[in-house]
């Protein structure tokens, strides 16, 4: 028996380990003391350091506990002015925590508490703090083992000593042994307890237990102990209980960058935004944020997770139920077809304190959070509320961002790009409701860590034609006619040149060289699989559904890739668009990670936000905006990890004006009306290449750009 022989670390999360097994029962085992010193005292909280204690006990060992009493303003108001004496105040809290069993599990550990009482095995004694002004409540948190040979294990941290059902409680612990190099800092809480326990510490009283309460914890005394119990057998074995409300599922541990992110949102009080590049794990992230903030709130707790498009809430249920909860499911067409009842429900009776009613998730798209019937009953939430928005840029847009209100005490923001493109007030307000980064997961760091494929870059060089370049040349004078001085005194487009600005890149991204390149390159992987081509062009503004309008252009783009690869080159090959229903997709992504059925998706815009292909192995994208949210979601969509995939490889439709030995002969006049494009294209070419495999390589294509144009450093 002895503590040396055990593999003890130096911190248990419960996000990320089981601490009743991998902590209490393997030191409890080897122990003969046990020193407990916990917040509150409740018969919860005696139900919790019971845990594990089953080897003590064999091992006829002790247990020796400081509490603190539970006390009302009232009580303390009593106290400080003389009206009730101190020892009659203090004696009827501690009878007051002592509540009834809510289950069989209850009742054995009370019986087993009861019993250590009797024998005298368990001493408890009761803290409070005094001063000048009243008194107060000692509320140390921490913990000291020893085994026969006077090895001591110590440990501090965050028990909630409110609960019994630990299975779902968030719990940290910093752990410490005396034969370590920690051994100064062991004794140093050794002596700390001692000196509580023996009411030597200045400005805090020690009493000891009332006899009221003793004698009250004896009627729980049903026999002998059970010496068959064990926490783990007794709750998954013997009764096949599961835990209650939000929990991280067995066989998933955090990453240590996750759990930085949700230390330091719990730091800046549950609020704050988590900045990871596409594919790092920020829908784990959040609901693993989830997990402590219930705890935290003593399980009463309103979740609303919003979502931009249909396919991302159901992706985002399919991990909600894994971490054991039930969501209210809430868009158009959701398999819910009564969610609105069952929204209305929820919230009316976490109001009402209606029994196992304290918490529910409601999970939608932007567009039905944004609806008249969602807003009316989310104003009704009374008490905590956790908003979570994923993709969270979105909300930025003057419509959303009029919905960000203070029914919502806790916030949580998701995105791999925050910064709105062109809309410095947009991000302003999302920084100033959202709070602060509690993360910035950057794709470098990523492929780095492994968290997604490394890739290879190609930069492909096309033109315009001249019809469209006659189109383009007029477009860009048109637009040069709409610009007004915005709030800060900066020219902008009006509403008019925006929409001339969306016809010249739909005209750019439908470029006809385009499919007489993609011919060209995608020869060598026409027996492949796992083959995506993006013929998304720019996105429109609005908040829709998940759907998306196509123009003509896009149309005829994705058509046209579509008959050169399914009947030119008889590939196997489908469209993925808004076109195809959410059963249709999920079809599709299954055929295509199986890779013998199909070879290729032809996407627009739908891949943009959240879905999950990791497979992907070669993306031929021909279309892409100048809003780097959007081309950096593409590039992320191609970058997750999959068994077999070394690498990925992205073939990037670089468009021009004109080609580029033509572009010596252009007037300057000429030359800057080009430029708009031909910047928009490098800053896309240059952010992809900086972190590629083939950076020398992809940064050949970017030279010849520059040198073309002269665009050098100044």
């Amino acid at each position: 028996m002895g503590f040396r022989g055990l593999s003890i670390k130096s911190e248990y999360r419960s996000l990320c380990d089981n601490v009743v097994t991998d902590f209490y029962i393997p030191t409890l085992r080897n122990a003969v003391l046990y020193k407990r010193a916990v917040g509150f005292f409740s018969s919860s909280a005696l139900i919790e350091i019971s845990r594990g204690i089953t080897g003590l006990i064999k091992n006829d060992g002790r247990i020796m506990l400081i509490a603190s009493p539970n006390l009302q303003d009232g009580d303390v108001k009593a106290i400080t002015i003389g009206y009730e004496e101190r020892v009659h105040v203090i004696e009827r809290a501690v009878l007051n925590s002592i509540t009834e069993p809510r289950d069989l599990f209850e009742e054995k550990r009370l019986n087993m508490l009861a019993n250590l009482i009797a024998e005298g095995r368990l001493d408890i004694k009761i803290a409070f703090t005094e001063a000048v002004d009243g008194v107060g409540i000692y509320h140390e948190k921490m913990g000291l083992l020893y085994d026969e040979k006077d090895n001591i294990v110590a440990f501090t941290g965050s028990m909630n000593e409110t609960s019994t059902a630990f299975m779902h409680n968030y719990e940290t612990i910093d752990v410490f042994c005396s034969w370590t190099e920690d051994n100064a800092r062991v004794r140093a809480k050794d002596i700390a307890f001692n000196t509580l326990w023996n009411d030597h510490e200045p400005n805090v009283s020690i009493v000891e237990f009332p006899k009221v309460a003793s004698e009250k914890l004896q009627t729980y005394k049903q026999g002998p102990i059970d010496m068959q119990i064990d926490e783990t057998e007794y709750f998954y074995v013997n009764h096949n209980l599961v835990p209650k409300g939000p929990c991280v599922p067995k066989g998933i541990r955090l990453h240590d960058y996750q759990l930085g992110a949700i230390d330091e949102w719990v730091k800046y009080d549950f609020r704050g935004i988590f900045d990871m590049a596409t594919g790092t794990g920020k829908t784990y992230t959040g609901l693993g944020a989830i997990v402590e903030l219930y705890s935290h709130c003593e399980y009463q707790l309103a979740v609303i997770i919003v979502c931009p498009f249909q396919h991302l809430v159901e992706q985002w249920v399919e991990d909600i139920v894994k971490f054991n909860i039930n969501p209210i499911i809430g868009y158009s067409s959701s398999p819910q077809r009564d969610w609105k009842r069952k929204l209305e429900n929820a919230i009316r009776d976490q109001k009402l304190n209606v029994k196992n009613r304290e918490f529910y998730c409601f999970v939608c798209t932007n567009a039905t959070f944004a609806s008249e019937f969602v807003q009316k009953q989310l104003s009704k939430i009374k008490g905590n509320a956790l908003l979570v928005v994923d993709e969270a840029h979105n909300f930025g847009s003057e419509r959303l961002s009029s919905m960000l209100t203070e029914t919502f005490n806790f916030r949580l923001a998701l995105s791999a790009t925050l910064e709105r493109h062109n809309d410095e007030e947009g991000t302003k307000k999302l920084k100033s409701y959202f709070g602060k980064k509690c993360i910035e997961y950057p794709l470098e760091r990523a492929i780095e860590e492994y968290k997604l494929t490394p890739y290879k870059y190609y930069p492909v060089l096309v033109n315009l034609s001249e019809k469209e370049l006659q189109e383009y040349s007029f477009l860009s004078q048109e637009m040069g006619k709409c610009l007004i001085k915005g709030k800060n005194g900066k020219l902008r487009l009006s509403k008019k040149g925006e929409r001339i600005a969306l016809k010249r890149a739909r005209l750019v991204a439908a470029a006809d060289a385009k499919i007489d390149k993609l011919r060209e390159l995608i020869n060598p992987y026409l027996n492949q699989s796992y083959i995506l081509v993006y013929c998304g062009a720019a996105s429109l503004l609005g908040d829709n559904d998940d759907y998306t309008p196509v123009e003509d252009d896009d149309i005829r783009q994705i058509d046209a890739v579509t008959l050169l690869l399914g009947k030119e080159l008889n590939m196997k090959v489908s469209q993925f668009t808004s076109k195809e229903d959410v059963e249709e997709r999920e079809i599709l992504k299954r055929e295509f990670e199986e890779g013998d059925n199909l070879q290729a998706l032809i996407a627009i815009k739908c891949l943009d936000e959240g879905v999950n292909i990791p497979k992907i192995k070669v993306a031929f994208i021909l279309a892409s905006t100048t809003n780097p949210k959007e081309y950096i979601q593409r590039r992320g969509r191609v970058l997750r990890l999959a068994k077999g995939k070394d690498f990925a490889e992205i073939y990037d439709f670089i468009t021009t004006p004109r080609p580029l030995d033509e572009v010596s002969s252009l007037t300057l006049d000429e030359m800057k009306k080009d430029l708009s494009l031909i910047r928009n294209e490098l800053n896309r070419a240059e952010e992809f290449s900086r972190i590629a495999m083939n950076e020398m390589e992809a940064d050949v294509v970017i030279q010849q750009i520059k040198d073309a144009y002269n665009l050098y450093e100044k």
